[in-house]
């Protein structure tokens, strides 16, 4: 029996694809994944938050797994590196259930390798795989490929302090604690937009007061062709840098690991970005880029270097 130091009084079960159906535990439980319910990146980047993280990581994966759309990314720092994990929510709730866990039975989802250091002794999965650690990353293997030893047990002491709110009810990916906290947020905005809501009633008065001074200072105001045309003359240069800043952002937008943009030029009529990518992985990527990008008209690729221009 192994003591338990992490706060938490719910068993932990470690999910594989050959796990048997979960019988005699009642309540909610913790539910550490193997490597077959996830895909990992481990990438060295001058990044200090872990926000900041979270928000490059779909850009690692492309490529690498199958309806981006449909993971969720975990990420948190080891070492001098930081480590990804794409994981699709509804594949493991579905696959739970399918072994009598329910999603809303499910407290904590955690990842094997948060705990790579217990998995230096072999944790076996069924009769023919194994969990190990190999190159710092929690692997699995057929259990024939390891040398007759002794096999580890996967215990309490394998939870990690971290792990991802899998849903309190049904299918959500809300706990209950969260739920509140997203109805008081939610009614604190309500009571902000009603505040506002009033302040601009009293705001709209005195505005309304101070253009019957303007009316009377500059009759030709009072003509709404006069008002109309200056709108309009302020709308479309206001369009016009609405425009270049759109093009600016998504330029930035494409700048990922080991791409260098190499020139950008532009003007009132259109833009020219020269782009030098690494390989031609990424070239293909950058061109994909270019293509979603809704503002690229024309490409033009010389060896790893891309051109890309477009009309404002």
């Amino acid at each position: 029996m192994s003591l338990n130091f992490s706060g938490s009084s719910r068993p932990l079960i470690l999910a594989h694809r050959a796990m048997p159906t979960v019988t005699g535990i009642e309540g909610r439980v913790d539910v550490m994944v193997t490597p077959q319910f996830y895909t990992l990146k481990r990438e060295t980047l001058q990044i200090r938050f872990a926000h900041q993280a979270q928000k490059i990581a779909p850009s690692l994966f492309d490529g690498l797994i199958e309806e981006p759309a449909s993971h969720n990314y975990f990420v948190y720092r080891e070492g001098e590196a930081w480590v990804f994990i794409a994981y699709d929510p509804k594949e493991i709730a579905a696959f739970l259930e399918s072994r009598g866990l329910p999603p809303q039975r499910v407290a904590k989802l955690f990842f094997a390798q948060q705990a790579k250091e217990h998995f230096a002794t072999p944790i076996a999965l069924g009769k023919k795989e194994a969990l190990v650690l190999i190159d710092r990353t929690v692997t699995v293997v057929p259990r024939a490929v390891l040398p007759e030893q002794k096999w580890g047990t996967f215990d309490e002491t394998f939870r990690p302090g971290k792990g991802v709110s899998f849903g309190a009810t049904g299918g959500s990916l809300l706990t209950r604690k969260q739920a509140v906290l997203l109805a008081v947020i939610l009614s604190l905005f309500g009571a902000v937009w009603l505040a506002e809501g009033w302040r601009f009633g009293r705001t709209n008065t005195t505005l309304q007061g101070k253009l019957e001074v303007y009316y009377t200072k500059y009759p030709s105001l009072q003509s709404a062709y006069t008002r109309d045309s200056i709108a309009a003359k302020y709308r479309k240069i206001d369009t016009a840098e609405r425009k270049k800043r759109e093009v600016v952002g998504k330029i930035a937008g494409m700048l990922f690991k080991g791409v260098m943009l190499q020139s950008f030029e532009m003007d009132e009529k259109g833009f020219r970005a020269v782009f030098v990518a690494p390989d031609a992985k990424a070239l293909k990527r950058l061109e994909s880029l270019a293509k979603a990008s809704g503002i690229v008209k024309k490409q033009r690729k010389t060896g790893t270097t891309i051109t890309l221009e477009g009309n404002l």
